[in-house]
């Protein structure tokens, strides 16, 4: 089981591939298995790093309080562990306020920047539907089956639920063989409720691709598009038919749109 000690604690990764570094940052809840989608296409053309976060997977928990920026000091310390000086990073999700705050903190470790279905956060966040928000963010039944398949909606498109459930029963598959504890998962919403970076994301100079799904009820995609007005030179790219889950649900698609931006030269 590859580990590292980065930042006061031992964390688990795997990495695919050959060439350029790609990190993944992984978002609320989930570790490195969740780019079981993204790490066969994106192997074939970097060396693809996922990890597990502090106090989820095979990851310690530490003794630091945990923040946003301390998630971040992880995944950089991470790849200076792993003799890496420069990468792509992706982070989706509250792994894009990760990605945000490591670019930020460490822009000299940043080659390109993908934010996915994200936000900068803080009071100008434009926020679910409250419904949405206390079904999310309930730690009640966290995981069992049940609370799995009800956080489906919230994730997914009613169509990708109707028309793709040899999909739908393999992610519950795997969220189920990766449980996350109860601790761990309310000091992460602790963390992304306290993330605000709208007065600092103007500073992050790294070339960067905003990516959502235009029916992500979780992480709506007006998010995206203020992200996108306030980072220097930043595309939003909007794809059709897909939730907060967009990487899963039009992996495809998603894909595609990653790869391409990230082979730009320079």
């Amino acid at each position: 089981m590859p580990t590292v000690r980065a930042n006061g604690v031992r964390l688990y990764y795997e990495a695919h591939g050959a060439g350029a570094p790609l990190l993944l940052i992984a978002g609320l809840g989930v570790g490195g298995w969740i780019w079981y989608k993204q790490i066969p296409a994106f192997s074939r053309h970097f060396r693809t790093i996922v990890f597990d976060h502090r106090g989820i997977g095979a990851s310690e928990s530490g003794e630091a309080p945990l923040t946003i920026r301390t998630l971040a000091e992880d995944a950089a310390a991470l790849l200076r562990e792993l003799g890496i000086e420069r990468a792509h990073v992706l982070g989706a999700s509250m792994g894009g306020f990760i990605a945000q705050e490591l670019a930020l903190a460490h822009p000299e470790l940043i080659h390109r920047l993908v934010l996915v279905c994200t936000s900068f956060g803080g009071p100008q966040h434009v926020p679910a539907a409250p419904e949405i928000i206390r079904a999310f963010l309930s730690p009640e039944g966290l995981n069992t089956e049940e609370r799995v398949r009800a956080g489906l909606p919230i994730a997914f498109t009613a169509r990708f639920l109707a028309e793709r459930p040899d999909d739908v029963e393999d992610l519950v598959r795997r969220r189920l063989a990766h449980p996350v504890s109860e601790q761990t998962f309310l000091a992460q919403i602790q963390a992304v409720m306290a993330f605000d970076a709208a007065d600092r994301v103007s500073a992050i100079r790294a070339p960067t691709l905003i990516v959502t799904g235009d029916e992500d009820i979780l992480i709506p995609p007006e998010n995206s598009r203020n992200l996108a007005a306030r980072i220097p030179g930043a595309r939003l790219a909007i794809i059709e038919g897909a939730g907060h889950a967009v990487f899963i649900e039009q992996a495809e698609a998603f894909n595609r749109l990653v790869l391409d931006f990230l082979s730009e030269t320079p």
